[in-house]
């Protein structure tokens, strides 16, 4: 046997002790699949809660954008706490929280209770999200395995946004609306104990104190930064204050921020990672891969549902392809990426969505169901190819002691790409979309500016106007919607092929050899009275 093979295995010993490392995945994996549901499961659910609450509108926005809104704020404060107490402690708090925050979101008599346990439910979120990732980077040492690890809990994570909204439409048809957050419950009264028996505890090397006063200007900062972006997405003007001031405020604490890290003797976060070529890329690509997605995903679903005239079971039925194409190309991912490298693997991945997208423009106002599978079905594969080699590179870039760290940068960074990419085609499809409504013949000049806010609301004017001129209303806006998505799917494939120009600066090769170098070696297996240490 080689001596790097020897090592390896000597680092999987290390790494597994106490617990197989393979069983360790399955609850970590369980971890990741309980917070993906949840970030969607909500989706089906607002308009029982809108009958049965009654919230306001901007109460209503809240009880659904909170929790992503205090997930991404809290990834970098968490995941640098885990690094200093232990990233097992802080994930089984984080389950803990997360079952709490599910009975008092399910047993809420009122949008403000349901809104502050939206919120404890991000807090335990970004609690448990970065806490999944590091822990998998401490019990997989040997990059090869941990390729493959990453793949599965990639096509895990695929599968918990699609499963969110089928499972809450099938609570909801035998059950009440808070059945879809009682259902976590149980599955952390089993995670629980299973991770505090099963999860090794893991830490980085403690060196000086741990930055508070940092962590909440990165914490209040990233809250800013991405109520502004939503806010933006969501169609609020550019100069409105309410949008303004959480962008430059949270910008300013982020400048602040950074500047505060690279003072300081023993920094919160390393800032020291991103002046690796590997690691800096790979944040970029999956900032860009995920603008790409999240938009094209609202827009689909507005096309499936408003153009073609699809149920919503039906629009999330059509969507169910490109999470199995992304599932195959998470499970298919570390043998790509030893065969082709990371380089190869994610310009490939982004060349492939840019195909697919280009693909779809041929989609009109008829439905073409062979178009739209091939599409979705390359897309999905495409995108998780790229996601997968950006995180996996991501990860190995970064140092074992800053694990937790690194992984909240890349949680960051997809929910910030998120943000960013309905924002951004949001803004193109209404560019694109309102100037088809002008001039329509025997259509009211305040009619058609009241239309081209949406396609929703071009249909409700429609209605209200009815005979030849509501007629002409809808077609016109169908059209125009359609022209928008085509102009929409052009400005996304330019930004994807941006992104396979950024994947050049990754390093051609898959890197295993010397790994263990900066490998922190754990105790030996604990005895059965150490194994009960409490939390």
């Amino acid at each position: 046997m080689s001596g790097t093979t020897t090592a390896a295995a000597l680092r999987r010993r290390a790494a597994g002790a106490g617990a197989n490392r393979w069983v360790v995945l399955v609850v970590l994996c369980v971890s990741l699949l309980l917070v993906a549901v949840d970030a969607t499961v909500l989706h089906v659910a607002v308009p029982a809660v809108t009958e049965d609450l009654k919230p306001g509108g901007i109460e209503l926005l809240w009880i659904v954008d909170v929790y992503p809104l205090v997930c991404a704020s809290l990834l970098i404060l968490f995941g640098t706490l885990g690094d200093r107490v232990g990233r097992r402690r802080v994930l089984l708090l984080g389950y803990a929280l997360f079952g709490v925050a599910s009975g008092l979101a399910a047993l809420a008599d009122n949008a403000q209770v349901l809104i502050v346990a939206r919120a404890l439910l991000g807090v335990g979120g970004a609690m448990i999200m970065p806490a999944t990732l590091s822990i998998l980077r401490q019990v997989f040492p040997d990059r090869r395995e941990r390729a493959l690890a990453i793949g599965i809990w990639s096509a895990v994570a695929a599968v918990g946004a699609a499963v969110g909204p089928l499972l809450g439409g099938f609570l909801l048809e035998h059950f009440w609306w808070g059945s879809v957050f009682l259902v976590n419950i149980p599955l952390m009264l089993v995670s629980l104990p299973v991770g505090r028996l099963l999860l090794p505890e893991s830490k980085g090397d403690g060196e000086g104190p741990w930055d508070v006063v940092g962590a909440l200007m990165a914490a209040v900062g990233l809250f800013g930064v991405v109520l502004g972006v939503k806010r933006l997405g969501g169609g609020e003007s550019v100069g409105s204050l309410l949008t303004v001031l959480p962008l430059v405020v949270g910008g300013a604490l982020l400048v602040a921020f950074v500047r505060r890290q690279r003072r300081r003797k023993h920094p919160l976060v390393d800032l020291g990672m991103f002046a690796r070529p590997a690691f800096s890329t790979a944040v970029g690509c999956i900032v860009l891969a995920m603008l790409a997605l999240v938009g094209l995903e609202l827009i689909a679903a507005q096309y499936l549902q408003l153009v073609l005239g699809l149920s919503p079971l039906e629009t999330g039925l059509r969507l169910v392809p490109l999470t199995f194409a992304a599932m195959a190309a998470g499970l298919a991912g570390a043998r790509m990426l030893r065969r082709f490298g990371p380089r190869r693997m994610v310009c490939f991945g982004f060349c492939l969505t840019a195909f697919a997208v280009v693909l779809l423009t041929a989609l009109g106002r008829t439905d073409d169901c062979a178009l739209m599978l091939t599409g979705f079905v390359l897309l999905g594969f495409g995108l998780e190819t790229t996601l997968f080699g950006a995180y996996e590179s991501m990860l190995s870039e970064a140092p074992q002691d800053q694990a937790g760290g690194a992984a909240a940068i890349g949680e960051t960074s997809y929910q910030l790409g998120a943000g960013i990419g309905i924002a951004l085609l949001g803004t193109v499809m209404n560019a694109a979309y309102a100037p088809g409504l002008s001039g329509v013949p025997g259509v009211p000049e305040s009619a058609s500016s009241a239309a081209g806010h949406s396609l929703g609301e071009a249909y409700e004017v429609a209605a209200q106007l009815g005979g030849a001129a509501g007629v002409a209303l809808r077609h016109a806006a169908r059209d125009a919607f359609v022209h928008g998505l085509h102009v929409t799917l052009l400005v996304s494939a330019g930004l994807l092929l941006l992104g396979a120009v950024m994947a050049l600066r990754l390093p051609r090769v898959m890197q295993c050899e010397g790994e263990g170098a900066g490998a922190v070696e754990l105790p030996a297996p604990r005895d059965a009275a150490e194994s009960r240490v409490s939390v």
